[in-house]
């Protein structure tokens, strides 16, 4: 007998879904190092032009994307730092 999915894929009997929710336990720690590198390469390719400019006349230093990403990094922590606190326990 075969099933079908909400996305109108046909699977067989015998088939097994198991890679869905490995995926899907470990999907919440891409968020972090991906807004890491994010900031990385936006400060590395931004810098310099006009924000550069604008930061030099008087402006902080923290205005642009590469903040936004490292911040963004920042609050999605939170996975890794329970992952973190289990092997340590």
């Amino acid at each position: 007998m075969t099933a079908t999915s909400a996305s109108g894929t046909t699977r067989g009997a015998g088939e097994s879904t198991v890679a869905a929710p490995a995926v899907a336990r470990f999907l919440h720690l891409a968020a972090s190092p991906t807004f890491a590198l994010m900031a990385l390469s936006t400060f590395i390719l931004d810098s310099g032009g006009p924000g550069a400019l604008c930061a030099a006349v008087g402006g902080s230093g923290f205005n642009g994307m590469a903040p936004m990403y490292l911040l963004m990094a920042v609050f999605h922590l939170t996975p890794w730092l329970k992952l973190m606190s289990r092997q340590h326990a």
